[in-house]
């Protein structure tokens, strides 16, 4: 017998997820709630639902936010739920990483064709958990460990990590890391990058991987020959 699909809501209107789990429970969904982000995100760890409809207008962070935490780590389909109507809102979300957007109110048809058409286009789950050398990266619990014990990391250290071992052994431009990591308008500000990867340099130096100069491009992970 096949396991039914997941879907998780994190949304903080009650009667919207009543409506929303009685037509995703006729569909066939085992379906799981949250009523803000933080237990949002903490859902999506536990359950690793195989779809989620997150609402923007979240009482204790912005939906949008959950939605970058999520793409961290995960390529699960997410479906947003909003009464805003803006077309510079949608663009932002969907450009953070959401698979579609419908706004409120919604027919129940059409939020069903909406979850089909996204969730028969998503990508395979990506393993949540990065090795390279003595490191490990749980993309999900944002938890570095060297050679098994917690290495304390500020969140741009953790950042940088993140992009330099989602991408072991390729050259990153410094233009793509200051984008990334810094966002859209730090293109230019390489003395911030230079500072940091020379601190997160210090904190990996034993874990048998090092961080690489490309000279004129970028950086480079590189796992250490042992």
């Amino acid at each position: 017998m096949s396991t039914p699909p997941r879907a998780l809501i994190i949304d903080d209107e009650v009667q919207l997820r009543r409506l929303l789990r009685l037509a995703l429970e006729t569909r066939g969904y085992e379906v799981h709630e949250a009523d803000n982000g933080a237990r949002g995100l903490s859902e999506a760890v536990f359950r690793k639902p195989d779809v989620i409809l997150l609402d923007l207008g979240l009482p204790d962070m912005d939906g949008r936010q959950v939605l970058l935490r999520l793409r961290e780590w995960t390529e699960t389909p997410v479906l947003i739920l909003s009464v805003r109507d803006q077309e510079d809102v949608k663009v932002a979300a969907l450009e953070s990483g959401a698979d579609d957007y419908v706004t409120k109110p919604f027919s129940t048809a059409e939020l069903l064709a909406r979850l089909t058409v996204i969730q028969r286009r998503a990508k395979p789950a990506e393993t949540p958990v990065l090795h390279a050398g003595r490191l490990s990266l749980d993309l999900s619990q944002r938890e570095v460990l060297l050679s098994g014990e917690p290495l304390r990391l500020t969140p741009i250290e953790y950042s940088l990590l993140r992009l330099f071992m989602q991408n072991s052994g390729k050259i990153i431009t410094q233009k793509q890391v200051l984008t990334t990591v810094w966002g859209p308008n730090a293109a230019d500000q390489a003395q911030y990058l230079r500072v940091y990867v020379t601190h997160l340099r210090k904190k990996i130096a034993d874990s048998g991987v090092e961080i690489r100069n490309e000279p004129g491009i970028g950086y480079r992970l590189q796992v250490r020959a042992e």
